[in-house]
């Protein structure tokens, strides 16, 4: 009698791989490819997405910067320049493909850097157990839904240093401690992922490490090239950027025709110029160093410490600082999104709310940007509304993000110390 084929074994006829099931990382590379490839493509201009054009900044200003960083030298003199010396590699980065226009070079490794992003991801959820590829979805979702932007900024390559030190920090800090750093050398923020570090020898590691790493690399470039440090006299003069949550009240009072500011495109992004902006960025500054003042409390505070703590400590640590910015640029977001997915790929997190009212607010920010920039610089209805909606799902997502690190961290008032204590004397 002629074999039908035992298990694991095609039959006659069958042919062989039929029947298996695809993947769970296969989805997810399959969802990568189909989201970037329609974002790649938006921006190397094969369709039109719709909106705002978002390739500017690299056809022209990143280009510009590109020819003036070559010869050893940054901006001083551009007002637009705002980033720290170490953006510099991220600029400079697609003379590696001379083969290409600058503004095709950077989209690719810009993809690339995604793609990076998509590996580190896929690798924590493996080991963070069966079924935890809900992080790699969210970082292919939240990045198709942000749309082409994300491709024509320098954050998703931030993005991957950042990724990279906090699923480095549990085995190698101080490999951690020197990613952060260096991240800190390219857009400041990468040094918050360390909020949440376990504490012992391998935070101390972790921190010395970072550091160093910083402060070599500025040593280096100071000694080396000309201006590396010209952005702080320029972001010292920043205002109140359109999109950030100090601009509401202007947002507001601009549509009910209470306030008779101007939008302007000032030291690189559109702001706010007009009666009483030039307190709402020191408000705003404030705000900051409260929000860092309470990471400070929280950290002193903290006694239980997990493997989902450094995810979820960072993913807060860096919404507060977002949320309390004078500056909320779509490519913001981009931050949010990876390290929100890391959270997911560990069970015991405590920022799933947070997470998926981030991904909610993706969702509004690219109808403000690009798709209806001018009704929120027009201070229109339609603007307004996107505005709030977003900001709102942000600030909701921040308070959230701070109970869940406080409360899965912090001690709580034991209940027998309060009931079991001895009885007070009885008054005459």
């Amino acid at each position: 009698m002629g074999s039908t084929g035992g298990p694991g074994r095609p039959g006659p006829g069958r042919p062989r791989g039929a029947g298996r099931r695809v993947g769970p990382e296969a989805l997810v590379l399959l969802g990568w490819a189909l989201t970037r490839a329609a974002l790649l493509t938006a921006v190397l201009g094969w369709w039109r997405f719709p909106g705002q054009d978002v390739t500017p900044d690299v056809a022209v200003a990143y280009h510009q910067w590109f020819e003036r960083l070559r010869t050893g030298a940054f901006p001083a003199h551009d007002v637009t320049w705002q980033y720290p010396p170490g953006s510099a590699g991220a600029f400079l980065a697609p003379a590696l493909l001379p083969c290409l226009s600058y503004a095709h070079a950077f989209f690719l490794l810009a993809c690339a850097a995604d793609a990076v992003v998509l590996g580190l991801l896929t690798r924590a959820a493996r080991e963070g157990g069966p079924g935890r590829m809900a992080g790699p979805w969210l970082w292919v979702t939240g990045i198709a839904l942000l749309g082409p932007t994300v491709l024509a900024r320098y954050d998703v390559m931030v993005a991957a240093l950042a990724v990279a030190a906090l699923v480095a920090v549990a085995r190698h800090p101080r490999l951690a401690g020197v990613l952060a750093g260096a991240g800190a050398l390219v857009k400041v923020w990468p040094v918050l992922v360390l909020a949440g570090v376990t504490p012992g020898r391998g935070t101390r590691r972790a921190w010395a490490s970072a550091v160093g790493a910083a402060v070599a690399l500025a040593a280096g470039f100071h000694l080396l090239t000309r201006n590396s440090f010209a952005f702080l006299g320029t972001q010292s003069r920043r205002g109140v950027e359109v999109e950030s949550v100090a601009a509401l009240p202007f947002q507001l009072a601009r549509w009910l025709g209470m306030w008779h500011g101007v939008v302007r495109y000032h030291y690189g992004s559109y702001e706010f110029l007009g009666p009483h902006v030039g307190v709402a960025g020191p408000v705003a500054l404030a705000a900051s160093a409260a929000g860092l003042g309470w990471l400070l409390w929280w950290r002193l505070r903290a006694r239980t410490f997990n493997d989902a703590l450094v995810y979820d400590a960072a993913f807060t640590a860096v919404l507060v600082f977002v949320v309390t910015s004078r500056v909320i640029s779509p490519q913001y977001m981009i931050w949010l999104v990876g390290l929100g997915a890391l959270c997911l790929t560990c069970r015991s997190t405590t920022q799933r709310r947070p997470v998926l009212l981030v991904l909610a607010a993706c969702a509004l920010t690219v109808l403000e940007f690009p798709v209806d920039f001018h009704a929120v610089t027009g201070s229109t209805t339609e603007g307004v509304a996107l505005l709030l909606g977003r900001d709102g799902l942000l600030l909701v997502a921040t308070v959230a993000a701070c109970r869940g690190v406080w409360r899965g961290t912090t001690p709580s008032p034991d209940p027998s110390t309060l009931t079991n204590r001895p009885a007070l004397p009885a008054s005459a």
